[in-house]
């Protein structure tokens, strides 16, 4: 689900101006539609079930029914606090808890109301005034609503940022107070708690997956780095192996560029090794292990 600017569009160019709906109540008048419907929908599936001939079905609303009778779960993309609670209180008519609410840049305006309400709230850390409905945006906003007791965890849009969550969540300690081991759970525990799965992932507990990274050091500092990675109790990555590996490989590169630089093949000119040994460096470089193939000359 989404709230906000990325639903109405009003402001994206002339030729979004005929969709429905145009403005924030517009959103909120389309989710009122549809749920209506579905309650509908549900209440003649139960009524009607064994009778014939059955209703037609509907893959929209049955999808839908699925959210009101909590089989299936909402995140929702949101910014602003006034969106937001809106859309808590248009569920809870429906008698429909969020699952998640995503980015929620303003939710520690309404902490109160979210944990309230018992919606997740998965955050952004520290991203603000990228357009003009997140200018109210905070770096404490995951702390504070963590303090109020919603269950938060941190997210990124970013690939890069992504791959590094165990920093973005150093940030709850920086700016909120976090304690580390709550900080901590921003990015392990609360997000499996989020999707419904913590009774698999999420911490080391009997019973559990067995996923978890072991690292050089303190898994929020930026000096640390993964040295064993295990998924269901085996082990994907082990940094030792891999540094023996590269140095083994790079070895071979090297062999088989000194072997593309020999003079002695008579079938081909100066020109074509030359251009046979740039393309070398090329692929050598895509592949990030070009430091001593770039000191050597065709």
């Amino acid at each position: 689900f989404a709230l906000g600017e990325n639903v109405k569009q009003s402001n994206w160019g002339d030729e979004k101006k005929s969709r429905f709906p145009q403005t924030r109540m517009g959103v909120r008048t389309f989710f009122v539609n549809r749920f209506t419907a579905a309650r509908h929908y549900l209440n003649d599936q139960k009524r009607n079930r064994g009778t014939s001939p059955p209703i037609r079905r509907n893959l929209e609303l049955e999808a839908l029914s699925e959210i009101i009778e909590a089989k299936r779960w909402i995140h929702c993309h949101s910014y602003r606090q006034d969106e937001m609670l809106i859309f808590m209180r248009t569920m809870e008519r429906f008698g429909v808890t969020i699952g998640t609410l995503q980015h929620v840049l303003e939710g520690y305006k309404i902490a109160d109301e979210i944990a309230a309400h018992g919606a997740g709230a998965s955050a952004f850390s520290d991203w603000w005034a990228y357009k003009f409905e997140v200018y109210d945006a905070i770096p404490y906003a995951g702390s504070l609503m963590h303090e109020r007791g919603a269950v938060v965890s941190f997210n990124s849009d970013s690939s890069d940022l992504a791959r590094r969550m165990n920093l973005e969540a150093a940030k709850a300690v920086k700016y909120g107070g976090t304690s580390e081991e709550d900080a901590l759970k921003f990015v392990t525990l609360n997000p499996a708690k989020q999707l419904k799965i913590d009774k698999w992932v999420g911490s080391l507990e009997t019973g559990k997956n067995g996923d978890f990274v072991i690292w050089s050091g303190h898994p929020l500092s930026t000096q640390s780095i993964v040295d064993e990675t295990w998924i269901e109790g085996k082990q994907y990555y082990d940094r030792a192996k891999v540094v023996e590996r590269v140095k083994a490989m790079t070895a071979e590169r090297n062999a088989l560029i000194a072997k593309a630089r020999k003079k002695d093949d008579e079938k081909s000119g100066e020109a074509t090794r030359a251009a046979f040994f740039m393309r070398a460096l090329e692929k050598a470089h895509q592949f990030k292990n070009c430091y001593e193939c770039r000191k050597a000359k065709p």
